[in-house]
């Protein structure tokens, strides 16, 4: 007690504040400045159903399914948006002895067997997890609520204009809402300026990798690609890199 009194007397207590208010400032100052969930300008509330990837890019080296995951999962990070997960459509399209989503008409099927206002259908077009890692991604949402001017297209289809009879074929009740393509190189300095503010988003400094994490991990670069791609669909842009110098090197 008498040493207590000695060291509030000498000024401790003052020093114990001042720690804790040091303490607080610096964990204020790690944490990201930005929410890690997505803004959603397109959909409003929504449920959006994800369909398994397509593999156009002619690597093994991915599994589709579990892209598609991962495509769900970062889908779940966007406002007001309930996902549908990627088992729930396999499964009905195993019901129907299909594997992948085969036209925009079939897109339109899923989402309504599952009770979806919309559906992710995605292809992967480049595969590359090597250092520097490169992935490509071609990505339409579908749904009943079109869009002016765009026309119905799809990463598998290309429907013509007219049958093979001349009959203008009947109009499907899905369109496309939005549609998003582009390659990932992590050896351009733009990506990587966009993948140093979504790791410092996603709180990345926790890592002893930092935001390069998000390039030495398959996985984490992954995610970054459907992130961007999600974020391009539900709000035509891609994300500030405002803060590409944030967050360490």
């Amino acid at each position: 007690m008498e040493n207590f009194g000695r060291f509030w007397a000498r000024g401790g207590i003052r020093r114990l504040l001042l720690f804790g208010v040091l303490v607080q400032i610096g964990c204020i100052g790690r944490k990201p400045i930005e929410p890690a969930f997505l803004p959603n300008g397109l959909l409003g509330f929504a449920t959006v159903a994800v369909a398994p990837a397509l593999n156009l890019s002619g690597s093994t080296d991915f599994d589709p399914n579990r892209f598609a995951d991962l495509m769900a999962s970062e889908l779940s990070y966007a406002d007001q948006i309930r996902v549908i997960p990627v088992s729930r459509v396999l499964g009905v399209l195993a019901a129907q002895g299909r594997d992948t989503v085969e036209s925009a008409r079939h897109a339109g099927e899923l989402a309504d067997w599952l009770g979806a206002d919309a559906i992710l259908v995605f292809a992967v077009t480049e595969y590359d997890p090597y250092d520097p890692p490169r992935i490509g991604i071609s990505a339409q949402l579908y749904g009943k609520r079109p869009r002016p001017g765009i026309e119905l297209a799809g990463p598998v289809d290309a429907p013509s204009r007219f049958r093979p009879d001349g009959v203008p074929p009947e109009q499907p009740s899905v369109h496309v809402l939005a549609e998003a393509q582009r390659v990932f190189d992590a050896d351009h300095a733009g990506v990587i300026a966009e993948i140093r503010s979504f790791a410092y988003r996603r709180s990345a400094g926790e890592s002893p990798y930092g935001w390069k994490k998000y390039v030495v991990s398959q996985e984490g670069f992954t995610r970054f690609c459907c992130h961007a791609t999600i974020d391009f669909l539900l709000n035509g842009r891609r994300r500030p890199e405002r803060l590409a110098n944030r967050g360490g090197r």
